[in-house]
């Protein structure tokens, strides 16, 4: 597992960076890792329009979702068999938001390992056809070092994961009496509290945790999100016929 990452994930990543590095203006690292931050956004969306192309179905789809629950508000197995066939029945899967934020966890911890080991241009890592520049700058456009932490990057990171994440997640179930919401609504109302609230401020911890390049990618990450997710609203009805 070790070969598989170092070699996939750590050694791509590491030399992207240089290279990038070594053709930007100033050779900045910080801009190097915005570069390859918008790059892997880039890579990533057409699973990104699959996962908005999703939550806009979850939306038509909710009065149907709501007859089955009242329909079978006394049978939760049954409830629960009904809505996984009417999600398949419309090639919707509940869960692929939440793929699309783990699919980009190895990219996150090979840039925390890649930072954490520095940047060695004579490291062995490096591949013999990779313009390697002659000096780097750890300062993010002149102003924030990237070997230290920064605090107030890692709240501009739970802070744009909170709009993200409010732009992206379904709405919550409608409460209703206490002989009216099912258990799958309360769960429901439960995981959507915790996506919306208590991650952002999980992620923002992490980040600080782990360094200021980390910090960086993600907010450029959620940044592009957030711009995709307007986008596409605009756009939702060509999308969805597509």
């Amino acid at each position: 597992m070790q070969f598989l990452f170092h070699n996939f994930f750590y050694r791509p990543l590491y030399n992207a960076l240089v290279f990038l590095t070594a053709i930007l203006p100033g050779h900045d690292l910080g801009m190097a890792v915005i570069v390859l931050t918008l790059f892997v956004k880039v890579l990533l969306i057409p699973v990104s329009h699959k996962t908005i192309k999703t939550q806009k179905k979850l939306k038509e789809l909710e009065p149907q979702l709501a007859k089955i629950k009242e329909v079978h508000k006394n049978d939760q197995q049954e409830q629960a068999a009904k809505i996984m066939s009417l999600y398949k029945e419309h090639g919707v899967n509940p869960f692929s938001g939440v793929f699309l934020m783990f699919i980009q966890l190895p990219i996150i911890l090979a840039l925390f390992f890649v930072f954490k080991a520095g940047i060695d241009l004579t490291s062995a890592d490096l591949y013999s056809f990779i313009l390697r520049p002659q000096l780097i700058s750890h300062l993010l456009f002149g102003l924030i070092d990237l070997t230290q932490k920064s605090f107030l990057l890692s709240v501009l990171v739970g802070l744009t994961q909170f709009v993200q994440v409010q732009l992206s997640l379904p709405p919550s179930p409608k409460k209703g009496g206490k002989d009216e919401d099912s258990f799958g609504d309360t769960l429901a109302q439960s995981m959507n509290f915790q996506v919306k609230f208590i991650l952002p401020v999980f992620i923002m911890f992490v980040s600080y945790k782990l360094n200021t390049a980390v910090s960086v990618y993600w907010i450029v990450n959620n940044l592009f999100t957030i711009g995709h997710e307007f986008f596409v609203k605009k756009q939702a009805k060509k999308i969805i016929s597509a």
